[in-house]
């Protein structure tokens, strides 16, 4: 399906900006490689189990990639932005959203947004982890999956040994379903197995009262 056709499943991608408290999520631009270079730098601790890109030329990379995904309707990346001081202190994408394919006649068949979407591509500085930054990033992406797309499911994942990751999926109320065997090349080289989560439309009521309660 052509580029044009398909970036209409995502709403009008260049628009689109979650605004909230602690964090303000914008389109993500070649303009932000040198904030994210920085951000990636400050320190690499934590990225054991996670892509995160290290220096100019795999960050221009990693953007062009996202970009690219973007483009094709595949995917809708995002600068994560602190509201405290403006800096850009991370990534995050919806992934994997696509509108599926009802039987003939369905009521429930749309072609202007998802049916399902995927959150993940996420890492954040040093500095903004542990802090209410990413909580309050996944409840806006989550409101807009839930609330504005109307999808059916949110789906998460993260390497199986990841477990500061898996941690934080759990914490936002998701629902662990399995583990992937061999789903994907690691961050350290490594054929990686992902440990899958997701939260269902009829719970995201329950998890928005959960993520409200913990960003007060």
């Amino acid at each position: 399906m052509p580029a044009a056709a398909r970036r209409g499943t995502l709403g009008d991608v260049d628009d689109v900006v979650l605004d909230g408290q602690y964090v303000r999520l914008e389109p993500l631009a070649a303009e932000h490689v040198p904030a994210l270079v920085t951000a990636a730098a400050e320190s690499r601790a934590t990225y054991g189990f996670s892509w995160v890109p290290d220096g100019e030329g795999p960050m221009v990379a990693y953007v062009e990639e996202a970009l690219a995904a973007r483009a094709a309707g595949d995917e809708l990346p995002f600068a994560t932005v602190r509201r405290a001081d403006g800096r850009v202190v991370g990534t995050t994408r919806f992934s994997d959203t696509a509108p599926w394919s009802w039987p003939a006649g369905s009521p429930f068949q749309r072609h202007d947004r998802p049916d399902v979407a995927e959150i993940g591509h996420t890492w954040l500085a040093a500095s903004a982890q542990r802090t209410g930054v990413n909580t309050e990033a996944k409840a806006l992406m989550l409101r807009h999956a839930f609330e504005v797309w109307e999808v059916h499911v949110v789906r998460l994942r993260s390497d199986c040994r990841n477990a500061r990751s898996r941690a934080a999926i759990e914490r936002l109320g998701a629902r662990f379903e399995g583990v992937r065997r061999a789903d994907r090349p690691g961050a350290d080289g490594t054929v990686r197995d992902s440990a899958f989560y997701s939260i269902s439309r009829a719970e995201w009521p329950a998890v928005r009262e959960r993520l409200d309660a913990l960003l007060r």
